[in-house]
């Protein structure tokens, strides 16, 4: 299984998540090209590069194909890669994309991401004072779960810093005002759940999931009732348990996936 996180930041994401995965799944969880801990991002690379790049990862750890999950930009990066048949399956948590050059809505999702990278940039010296208390930990995620109170410290801490440090962000949101992330649906095989979270800020549902639906008319979509745009921060449990009730009995049909830990 493949994990793959969204723009400003990175492996972390899938903490919460990655230890029910990695009962079912051999799991490979990079952090992108132009984000903190990653490698550089090329010059003039886009989404399509950066697809690429996940492609050589892919066959790097001998995965000709596999269960691909993402979330936000990943959640596109994943089904650029089902364009491309390398999916088994795809799980994408409130994934960006489907997106024409100049889309309204994609400029509007692209301020509200440019509005977290500056506020994560204004914080990270203090990212640590600032994540340890839950008021602190609310008002920093507060773009990204409905009440990040409980969230671990040193994870939101992390997430403060990864945002700020992602040198490639700007690359990769010029890119996608000049070229659009377009999608070819027709492309993209069975099986693809989406998940969403209906108290999602940064890509309100349904409005911001419209292009995509009309690109994947037979996927399966699921709103999940006052979760916002990081469903595997806020609700681990429900997610992981999504992500497995389509992976996993592609893997063994005869057996029922494990109970996620709380």
């Amino acid at each position: 299984m493949v994990l793959l996180h969204g723009i400003g930041d990175s492996a972390r994401t899938w903490d919460l998540v990655r230890p029910a995965l990695a009962r079912w799944h051999d799991i490979l969880a990079p952090t992108l090209p132009g984000h903190l801990g990653g490698p550089p991002l090329p010059p003039g690379a886009d989404a399509d590069a950066m697809a690429g790049w996940v492609e050589g990862a892919m066959d790097a750890a001998g995965m000709a194909t596999a269960h691909l999950v993402g979330n936000s930009m990943g959640g596109y990066l994943a089904l650029l890669l089902a364009e491309r048949g390398r999916a088994e399956s795809v799980v994408a948590l409130a994934p960006a994309g489907g997106w024409a050059a100049g889309d309204p809505a994609a400029q509007e999702v692209l301020r509200l991401t440019e509005r977290i990278r500056s506020g994560a940039r204004g914080a990270a010296a203090q990212a640590e004072a600032i994540a340890a208390t839950p008021d602190g930990r609310r008002r920093a995620t507060s773009m990204i779960v409905s009440d990040g109170a409980d969230l671990p410290a040193d994870l939101v801490a992390h997430m403060i810093r990864a945002t700020a440090g992602a040198d490639g962000f700007e690359a990769l949101t010029a890119s996608a005002r000049r070229r659009g992330w377009p999608l070819d649906g027709a492309r993209v095989r069975d099986p693809v759940r989406v998940l969403w979270g209906t108290a999602d800020r940064l890509m309100p549902w349904p409005e911001a999931a419209g292009a995509l639906r009309r690109a994947l008319p037979r996927a399966e979509w699921i709103p999940l009732d006052g979760v916002g745009h990081h469903p595997q921060l806020e609700v681990p449990l429900e997610t992981a348990e999504l992500i497995l009730g389509l992976s996993a009995p592609a893997r063994d049909a005869r057996r029922t996936p494990p109970a996620a830990p709380a």
